[in-house]
């Protein structure tokens, strides 16, 4: 558990010169969680990686979910909650009157964060309609962390001029996230077309034997372009968050060149 002791005497002794600012910067680090009994709700995860934890809704009661993203609002003024339905947002509500509800992406989100312009250089695309809910899921992760995301949905390779036309805009990007079903071809024709990584998210949309997306997942695991990288079946969120690193890493890069 959290103890306010243990960090009044880290804090009295880099007063008293004994401790470095790093190293106790280094300790907090490390601090633990605090238990509500089904849940250990980790709020130095935003020290440690630049993002409060994630709550994964799927599995978890309305009342449950609740609760916990109480508690996590109650350290952080960013909340994420994927894969939750409208009665667990009714039960966030209750508690958190700020938040809002994402029904394409399934997300509930509250961001009380201070209001600045997101970074740009990141673009979501997706195959086809379909595959929006994940698009929207990859979208809504790396907005929350600061960045400002340009959608293009609906340009799957069964017609590939529609992608096209957007080409001048997918090379602007720093880095794209593309999210397709079916055969998975989109993010090796989009990796062949840019020179920014390409984060490509599997689907479970398609027919029998795209086996609930493990076809795509094989298709871009197996991509003759490089500089694609694959995350989990649907998981628009890894996707996002790993889209926000890297953009925020190239943000720094050019500032620091400037």
């Amino acid at each position: 558990m959290v103890d306010e002791h243990v960090i009044a005497a880290l804090l009295n002794r880099v007063k008293a010169g004994e401790v470095s600012i790093e190293e106790a910067v280094r300790q907090l680090q490390t601090l633990p969680y605090e238990d509500i009994g089904f849940a250990k709700i980790d709020h130095h995860r935003e020290l440690r990686r630049g993002f409060p934890e994630v709550v994964f809704g799927q599995g978890k009661t309305p009342e449950q979910i609740a609760a916990i993203a109480e508690r996590l609002a109650a350290h952080s003024d960013r909340v994420l909650v994927t894969r939750a339905g409208q009665e667990a947002f009714h039960a966030v509500r209750h508690h958190l009157p700020e938040a809002t509800y994402n029904a394409i992406a399934r997300a509930i989100i509250v961001d009380r964060s201070r209001k600045v312009p997101g970074k740009p250089g990141i673009v979501v695309v997706s195959g086809g309609t379909s595959d929006i809910p994940v698009a929207e899921e990859a979208a809504v992760t790396a907005e929350l962390m600061g960045n400002s995301i340009e959608r293009v949905f609906d340009v799957g390779v069964a017609g590939i001029h529609r992608l096209l036309h957007f080409l001048p805009q997918l090379r602007k990007a720093n880095v794209v996230v593309a999210v397709a079903g079916m055969e998975g071809a989109l993010p090796s024709v989009v990796s062949g077309l840019v020179s920014a990584p390409v984060i490509a998210v599997p689907t479970s949309i398609g027919y029998g034997a795209s086996f609930n997306g493990l076809a795509p997942l094989l298709a871009m695991l197996n991509s003759c372009s490089a500089g694609v990288a694959v995350v989990n079946i649907d998981n628009g969120f890894g996707a996002g968050y790993l889209s926000a690193m890297i953009n925020e890493n190239c943000r720094a890069t050019e500032e620091r060149s400037e």
